[in-house]
């Protein structure tokens, strides 16, 4: 006989396809019926099957005293809870919060997935926020398009040298009329000396 579905059935689906979509993320089978998520073998989260109460199991290193404080929370059993696993469970009428649960899960990837598919989790991620940041930029830029052309930026447009002046094209200042000298004096005759004869 098929289990009747259940408000959780849906939060449950949705947090094993986000977990599975982390790097080297995959479903680890303790015991049939169960798809816990795992990264190399590694098991980061303790999820329900579709059909039954839900309940979720993550290690929270920084946040397991906050999560703790939750009144569905408590520490996972086995001896996990000193490690910093928290456990959230639910009665079958109520409705798991999404959003909260998939926080867990991304804190207890990076705690137990290695330190290289953590680094290559997040470069994925800077990457797109660059690609996104870049088609921001591009979208405003287009916004600026007037009648087919495109508006100069001011601070490009103080880049822009003034024309130069051509060599020469300044006007040389001419000199006013040289003043003439006046006709010279002729010296008079000079006086013969006696005996010049």
């Amino acid at each position: 006989m098929a289990k009747p579905k259940l408000k959780s059935d849906a939060v449950v689906l949705a947090l094993r396809e986000f977990g599975l979509s982390y790097p080297g993320a995959h479903t680890k089978s303790p015991w049939p019926g169960h798809a816990d998520l795992a990264v190399r073998d590694k098991t980061f989260a303790y999820l329900s099957s579709p059909g039954e109460a839900f309940y979720i199991s993550c290690k929270l290193p920084e946040s397991s005293h906050t999560a703790l404080s939750l009144p569905f929370a408590a520490p996972t059993a086995w001896g996990l809870g000193k490690s910093g696993w928290v456990t959230a469970t639910f009665t079958e009428s109520q409705a798991p919060p999404l959003e909260l649960f998939k926080a867990w899960v991304d804190e207890s990837y990076r705690a137990q997935a290695p330190k290289k598919l953590v680094a290559q989790m997040d470069a994925h991620a800077g990457t797109a926020a660059a690609k996104a940041a870049g088609k921001s930029g591009a979208a405003k830029r287009n916004a600026g398009v007037r009648k087919g052309r495109a508006e100069v930026p001011a601070a490009k447009q103080s880049k822009r040298k003034a024309p130069s002046k051509r060599k020469g094209a300044t006007a040389t200042k001419r000199k006013g009329p040289t003043k003439r000298k006046g006709p010279t004096k002729r010296k008079g005759p000079t006086k013969r000396t006696a005996g010049a004869r």
